[in-house]
């Protein structure tokens, strides 16, 4: 494991560090012990470690985990944990979530390191408090807690702590069983549990402490600090990389795609070129508090909104408007109508009195001016759908414009599914043609998509469903967005897997692993974060649903309903999905594992050749999830070809691990390869910009073993985020910023081989995390690639061995001074057998 391999790295500067308060200890038989107090400072303080010291004080050690329970600021906390030894060695927690919840939390652990991810089984009584257990002489663990009118309960744990039966009759347990050990740590006197451990394995935690904390210095290093940090290098350096191509090996054709996630409104009102918001009248207050079905429409007399005679079931809410009163709808913040600019209108209208009439459509400008109209004759009593194009007046002013709707005649008309959309799109399928153009620009190889979070959802009742997104519009089932809006489902998988190949790209739909996400609120039973998961009665049909959208992707539509879905859509040929991810940054959970091997088998029974990217959490290693994660995919690598990791870190921790994956013990070559689906250093800046560009480098090194990656997020809208830094940011007009990271990845996409040419860098020792190089080729083209960053403030002279760069090869790359948010890019022609950088550089040579 990688968390060992940095306690190997450490444990020479630990060893060397004489510890400042030295451990009691005691020769018991033929072991030497030292006593241990495991307790919590607090319930947002998770678990800690104490140990008794020479001078008979506890010195606390830092905390061993924390609560993961349900959504972040009023939960994850730990009350009252107890912890016990058990016979096989491992160490066993149960703590209270809280007071109202249907639940407390188990975890597990060998070493008190490393804990496996939290299970909270569910209780027949809300607030399940102070929890108590002890093992058994068969193995299992009787665990008591008590409840707020208090009564006590008794719940039986298996030898695996991973299944947990209740008695349904009270317990009649002694309040005995409540006894703690007491210990003052730092001062304030604090309730836990008392333990002999073998001095080495004390050691061992706190070698593992110094560790991380070493690890943390060198993560914080940043480039602020230069002037200072590289005072004695002067303004040059010189390096040398050699090549060796005898050490080539063949890597990932697909190592550079994207991830597109509905986060900071990328869909609608961005990437979905819609520019009606709430065209379905289905916005609520689950949306956003002050929404409502009415938000982003105006008229001169209150809105009537109607759900008795609905277009759809699935759209219910229409407006009803009479004659001569007139339905604004302002768009997303306003909507930009320039002279000649052509869009395509349509609704649904019906005549309430059963009587023709007409609607004049208008873009009408804040003065009142008219942009642009048109009139419709509604004719008959049912719903009908109308289109027409509206064209700009020639003469109009560039400015901001509100649709308007005015039925002319005397009587009511319902308008439903209103939609104004640029005439101009990305290949004429609906999407915004300057971000999609954007994106095209990166060279993707796939694109992962809905989510992210947004793909197992706030809730059990908010898991995304790929089939509530396809077919017309009146009849995709909205929803609320787990990011705090709305998704109007206009941009779903049909619109997705187009995109796809308009760009050339692989799709990649993750859908969940029949679980909402772990940072969930709570349900109307109390119960949050994963919430128990999918029934297990019901995951069968959850399982054909996903089975039902490779069939509707690839199937033939003469023999397949849901083939037949896709070519009644515009798409007879099928899609040829290669890639179905299934989960996103879940807890590894005994829950989660249930119900995602169950999906995983299903997809390998009936697809064995369907690629299955699985996951193993939102950090990485020595993240529980993860540890977990990775144990789950080897011993289920006949199910799991790939495992989504995700990482989100400061510029310094990229610097400093770009040798990640050289070291990475999770493989024999026969494992799941790994798929990076989330990553990226935390500033906009250029300075991330480099330290991404040094870690692709060891990406590419070892994509033999990384197969897939993708920076996250992809599109943010300005005044909307949900996250920062994203790599692209826009408002309704344009593209405000294409951040320096966008520019190392859309070298990295343009400049991809599938052949790594084995090569090293020699430069000074202390210098090394600043610099890094990649040689790859492309045997389709014949090209070869060779990349260079120097992210020192010196420049770079870097001298190729067994390599020869011919004169006019093509150059390509960026500068910049680490603090700012825009590159200087730079293209030519390399003259000189020697490489030059400048300070803070990218340089990518083709030939």
């Amino acid at each position: 494991m990688k968390k060992m391999l940095i306690v190997l790295a450490a444990c020479a500067a630990v060893q060397a560090k004489a510890q400042q308060t030295l451990p009691a200890y005691q020769i018991l038989d033929n072991d030497t012990t030292c006593e241990v107090f495991i307790y919590s400072p607090g319930e947002k303080a998770g678990l800690h470690l104490a140990y008794f010291t020479d001078d008979e004080t506890w010195m606390d050690v830092g905390q061993l985990c924390s609560s993961d329970y349900a959504q972040w600021g009023s939960e994850k906390r730990m009350y009252d944990p107890c912890v016990i030894h058990a016979e096989d060695g491992s160490w066993r927690l149960v703590f209270s979530v809280n007071n109202y919840s249907p639940c407390f939390a188990a975890a597990y652990s060998e070493d008190l390191v490393t804990w496996r991810p939290q299970d909270y089984p569910q209780t027949t009584v809300k607030g399940a408090l102070s929890p108590v257990m002890f093992q058994m002489d068969d193995g299992t663990f009787d665990i008591y807690y008590k409840a707020k009118d208090g009564s006590k309960h008794y719940v039986q744990a298996s030898k695996d702590f991973r299944k947990f039966t209740e008695s349904p009759d009270p317990s009649t347990i002694d309040d005995a069983a409540w006894m703690k050990d007491t210990a003052t740590v730092n001062g304030v006197l604090r309730h836990g549990n008392m333990f002999d451990v073998p001095k080495v394995h004390l050691d061992y935690i706190c070698q593992y402490f110094d560790a991380v904390r070493r690890d943390a210095e060198l993560s914080s290093e940043s480039m602020r600090d230069d002037a200072k940090r590289f005072a004695s290098i002067g303004n040059h350096v010189d390096a040398t990389l050699r090549v060796d191509a005898s050490k080539s090996k063949p890597i990932s054709d697909k190592l550079i795609g994207v991830f597109f996630e509905d986060i900071s409104r990328a869909a609608d009102g961005g990437l979905y070129a819609e520019l009606v918001q709430n065209r379905d009248f289905e916005y609520t207050s689950a949306d956003r508090r002050e929404w409502s079905s009415t938000t982003a429409w105006q008229s001169n007399r209150p809105i009537v909104v109607k759900t008795d005679v609905p277009l759809s079931k699935n759209n219910a809410h229409y407006a009803v408007v009479a004659a001569k009163d007139t339905l604004y709808n302002i768009g997303w913040d306003g909507i930009t109508a320039a002279a000649n600019q052509a869009f395509d209108f349509s609704v649904y209208l019906r005549n309430e009195n059963g009587e023709k009439n007409q609607v004049l459509v208008q873009l009408i400008g804040q003065n009142g001016e008219v942009y642009a109209k048109e009139k419709i004759k509604t004719e008959g009593q049912g719903w009908n759908r109308y289109a027409l194009p509206l064209v700009v007046d020639k003469k109009a002013v560039k400015g901001q414009v509100r649709l308007a709707l005015t039925p002319l005649k005397e009587g009511h008309v319902a308008i439903d599914m209103v939609s104004l959309f640029p005439h101009e799109t990305f290949k004429g399928h609906g999407l915004r043609k300057d971000l999609a153009e954007a994106i095209a620009a990166l060279h993707p190889k796939f694109v992962r998509f809905p989510g992210g979070c947004m793909s197992h959802g706030q809730g059990l009742d908010n898991i995304y469903h790929w089939n509530h997104t396809v077919g017309p519009w009146q009849d995709r089932k909205p929803d609320k967005n787990i990011w705090g809006y709305h998704q109007t489902r206009g941009l779903g998988f049909y619109e997705y897997f187009q995109f796809c190949e308009d760009l050339g790209a692989e799709p990649l739909p993750v859908l969940a692993a029949g679980v909402p996400c772990q940072n969930s609120v709570p349900n109307k039973e109390g119960l949050g974060g994963q919430q128990g998961g999918i029934p297990m009665k019901d995951m069968p049909a959850y399982c054909q649903e996903i089975l039902n959208m490779i069939e509707w992707a690839n199937g033939d539509p003469a023999t397949s309903k849901w083939a037949k879905m896709r070519a009644e859509a515009g798409h007879p040929e099928p899609f040829g999905l290669k890639y179905v991810g299934i989960g996103n940054e879940d807890i590894i959970s005994t829950t989660f594992e249930e119900r995602y091997e169950m999906i995983c088998k299903a997809i390998k029974a009936k697809y064995p050749n369907m690629i299955v990217v699985g996951t193993v959490g939102p950090f990485h290693d020595p993240s529980a999830d993860y540890v977990e994660g990775w144990k789950f995919a080897k011993e289920h690598k006949d199910i799991l070809d790939l495992v989504d990791e995700h990482y989100y870190e400061s510029p310094g921790w990229f610097m400093h691990h770009q040798d990640y994956y050289d070291h990475y013990d999770h493989y024999d070559r026969n494992a799941p390869k790994v798929y990076l689906g989330e990553y990226a250093s935390r500033t906009r800046t250029v300075e991330s910009a480099l330290a991404e560009a040094m870690y692709l480098c060891g990406l590419e090194r070892n994509g033999d073993v990384v197969s897939m990656t993708s920076y996250a997020p992809l599109l943010c809208k300005d005044g909307y985020s949900n996250w920062n830094p994203d790599m692209i940011y826009f408002n309704n007009d344009t593209i405000t910023c294409l951040t320096p990271s966008y520019h190392t990845q859309r070298l990295w996409g343009t400049h991809s081989g599938d052949v790594y040419v084995g090569s090293k860098m020699s430069v000074r020792p202390e210098l090394s995390h600043r610099v890094a190089a990649s040689v790859v080729r492309d045997s389709k083209t014949g090209k070869t690639i060779v990349k260079l960053v120097n992210a020192l403030p010196a420049s770079l002279s870097m001298s190729l061995q067994g390599l020869a760069i011919p004169t006019g090869a093509k150059v390509e790359g960026f500068a910049g001074k680490p603090s700012e948010r825009t590159v200087v890019e730079t293209t030519g022609v390399e003259v000189d057998p020697k490489v030059e950088l400048e300070p803070y550089s990218v340089k990518v040579i083709t030939f």
